[in-house]
């Protein structure tokens, strides 16, 4: 049994390409408070590279990233903006 915490909020972006599930993303965190955490899947190679970025930028955490066969996730941590 994971010991990962429960998203607040699922992303399910998979079918969509750059940059919309970059577009998505920064959507939802914002909607989230510091501490709650949101899960992505996508399928955009792109993906990876751009919200790993983007959550370092913005001072949020990934705390889990897969990539298993192509199909990613990624848990992120609302953490305090910069």
């Amino acid at each position: 049994m994971s010991d990962l915490p429960k998203p607040k909020i699922t992303l399910d972006c998979f079918g969509l390409y750059c940059p919309e599930p970059l577009f998505q993303t920064r959507e939802q965190m914002d909607s989230l408070k510091i501490g709650e955490i949101l899960e992505v899947l996508s399928d955009d190679p792109a993906a990876e590279e751009d919200i790993k970025r983007f959550a370092k930028r913005t001072g949020n955490e990934i705390i889990l990233f897969e990539n298993n066969k192509g199909q990613l996730r990624f848990l992120i941590k609302k953490g305090e903006e910069k």
